[in-house]
């Protein structure tokens, strides 16, 4: 009868801590699986509820443990007999592990759920298309749009040349060359190999020795010259952007000056007065690039300049013989008579280029006049240079600009010789040696000898 009593109480006592919530430190399955096998035992006094029991959380196992009463004559019971007479385990662990509503509120659930497997890739694609846009928003911001199209260029970054070929192979024909900095444009890629047009060439370049896309961008505004070709029949280069700033000096229709910087409604460009504005109403911009050669052109070339060079040569001798006439016949005064005029040495070169030089500096001292094509009583830069070559049977146009694609570039100023012509923004003059030149500077100081490089060059031609 006791006995029965005690199991009784027992399970008043389960029934108790089920409805009071009673917190137990272990899993569901822990309980379950465990109490029953550990052959747990309770301490129970009669009408006395339990004060304490020991768990051990980090395993999940419950240990053994005591629950101690006022009376020690308690009888002691398994956990055997408690379950033949309480509720299941579960329902008490079910009870203690019920999220409460305060930990509701901190569990924070997406929206949508992503498999692991799709995560990287949203996550990549999202990368990849934020990373495209900012690069590209970031290289083309302050990019005028003629600028954003350099991307398409190609252009060459080597020695000398790259051979442009009739496909992307080594062993096709070569089919023209592309000059270090000169540029194409890009048509196609394939097999580390770019199809590309420049001038009158179309072909392919291998793309170790050329770059494009942003890279092209920055290259093309180091090797490309931004050129302000003159519209009107003359136009005035002042020395402020405004309408009513000084004139600092003329410039004819179809000249080509070399331009410093773009502003609102004034280009500033480079003269040989100095550096002045124009409107940009009376010109045309553009960016000047060298382009590729085709054989065809290069042979084509090197016939026409071999040809040019045998008639101006001929030319060249019958001017020379002519001059020495002129002066033998004109030599009238004595030693004791005449005065001694200093000219200019010229340095050794070609036999006529070197007589183009010497025969320019005897008019150093002349008058510069805008417009003028006269040795004597006025002329302007590429008047001076076009009537010096007249002399010598060969036909220039006049104007500095156009001057700049006359006879075969040498490649710098390195490279020249007297009788060279040497071009700058919106100006020439003839190369003496010395790294020298002769040339029609200035109203104010008329035909005068110059250091070659005290402005920038932009080519250098030679006729002879």
């Amino acid at each position: 009868m006791k006995q029965r009593a005690v199991k009784i109480a027992a399970c008043a006592l389960i029934g108790t801590m089920a409805l009071t919530s009673f917190q137990l430190n272990t899993s569901a399955t822990g309980v379950s699986s465990i109490l029953p096998a550990a052959g747990l035992s309770l301490i129970l006094g009669e009408g006395v509820l339990p004060t304490t029991m020991k768990t051990e959380e980090s395993t999940g196992e419950v240990k053994t443990g005591e629950i101690k009463a006022a009376n020690k004559d308690a009888a002691e019971v398994t956990i055997e007999d408690v379950l033949d007479t309480t509720l299941p385990a579960t329902s008490i662990v079910d009870k203690v592990e019920e999220p409460t509503k305060a930990e509701d509120t901190n569990v924070v659930e997406p929206d949508v759920i992503v498999p692991e497997a799709d995560k990287t890739t949203v996550s990549e694609n999202a990368v990849t298309e934020d990373t495209t846009t900012v690069s590209e928003n970031a290289v083309d911001a302050g990019l005028t749009e003629e600028e954003k199209g350099f991307r398409s260029l190609v252009i060459a970054k080597v020695n000398d040349y790259v051979n442009v070929r009739s496909d992307a192979s080594e062993e096709s024909e070569i089919v023209g060359k592309l000059y270090d900095k000169s540029v194409g444009e890009f048509i196609s890629e394939k097999d580390g190999w770019y199809e590309i047009e420049s001038g009158s060439c179309t072909g392919y370049v291998k793309a170790e020795y050329v770059v494009t896309g942003d890279d092209a961008i920055a290259l093309a505004k180091e090797v490309g010259t931004r050129i302000a070709t003159v519209t009107t029949t003359t136009l005035k280069v002042r020395e402020q952007p405004g309408m009513d700033a000084a004139v600092l000096g003329l410039v004819p229709i179809e000249d080509e000056l070399t331009v410093q910087e773009e502003l609102d409604g004034w280009v500033k460009v480079s003269i040989e007065e100095g550096e002045g504005y124009v409107s940009n109403e009376f010109v045309s911009l553009s960016t000047e690039f060298v382009k590729a050669e085709s054989k065809a052109q290069e042979e084509a070339r090197l016939a026409k300049e071999e040809a040019e060079r045998v008639a101006a040569n001929a030319a060249a001798k019958k001017a020379i013989e002519a001059q020495k006439k002129f002066k033998d016949s004109n030599s009238t005064k004595t030693s004791s008579s005449s005065e001694s005029v200093a000219t200019p040495a010229v340095s050794a070169g070609s036999g006529t280029g070197s007589s183009v030089a010497s025969f320019a500096t005897q008019f150093v001292g002349n008058p510069y006049v805008y417009g003028g094509t006269s040795l004597t009583n006025g002329t302007d830069c590429s008047g001076f240079v076009m009537s010096v070559y007249k002399n010598y049977g060969i036909s220039l146009p006049h104007s500095s600009g156009a001057q700049r694609s006359v006879g075969s570039d040498v490649g710098g100023l390195g490279n020249a010789q007297p009788g060279d012509i040497v071009c700058y923004s919106g100006h020439v003059g003839i190369y003496i040696g010395g790294g020298q030149i002769v040339h029609a500077s200035t109203a104010a100081t008329g035909i005068k000898i110059s250091n070659a490089s005290y402005r920038n060059v932009l080519s250098v031609r030679r006729i002879f």
